[in-house]
């Protein structure tokens, strides 16, 4: 009888011992497929921002180049995104362009409209983002409709200036 007892304690203390022992790697197992899943549905958001600016951008070139005449150039382009078209969608010209000549420009713009209305500091810094996704996807589609495929990437060093990196791609 003795003998049962003590090889009862025992298991109850082997189960108690596991429990504790794997809990922390089961909740560590959780948080991180939880931050997976984070991740995955912040990909999922970002992606359908920039794809309905997208759609917004293809729009609003169409009505903003009805009655101009066509473009020279690559270069010529840009400098109409630039000047009338950020005028347009985001009130203020471009403040720098700045071109390699191989189909890389840089846009900076040092109060970007869609984000001084956050903090002017790195608070929201991881944020901006989600906020940059939907302007990038109507630079995207206005070049798109201009005959220009290409990336838009946004970077942001501090609030609320940004730029806008746009990579042409060659067919």
């Amino acid at each position: 009888m003795r003998d049962i007892l003590v090889q009862s304690q025992y298991q109850l203390v082997a189960v108690l011992h596991q429990f504790v022992v794997c809990q922390p790697q089961l909740s560590k197992q959780k948080k991180e497929k939880e931050k997976r899943l984070a991740a995955t549905d912040r990909a999922v958001c970002i992606s359908v921002l920039e794809a309905m600016g997208f759609r917004v951008g293809q729009g609003l070139i169409e009505r903003l180049t009805r009655d101009s005449p066509s473009f020279k150039d690559e270069l010529d382009i840009m400098k109409f995104v630039c000047k009338d078209f950020w005028t347009k969608v985001f009130r203020r010209q471009v403040d720098n362009l700045r071109t390699n000549h191989q189909g890389t420009y840089v846009l900076q713009d040092n109060k970007f409209a869609l984000l001084t209305q956050l903090s002017n500091g790195k608070q929201y810094l991881d944020q901006a983002p989600k906020y940059l996704a939907f302007s990038c996807g109507v630079v995207r589609g206005a070049l798109s409709n201009l005959g220009l495929e290409s990336v838009v990437t946004a970077e942001v060093s501090s609030m609320p200036s940004c730029k806008f990196q746009v990579v042409i791609q060659k067919s």
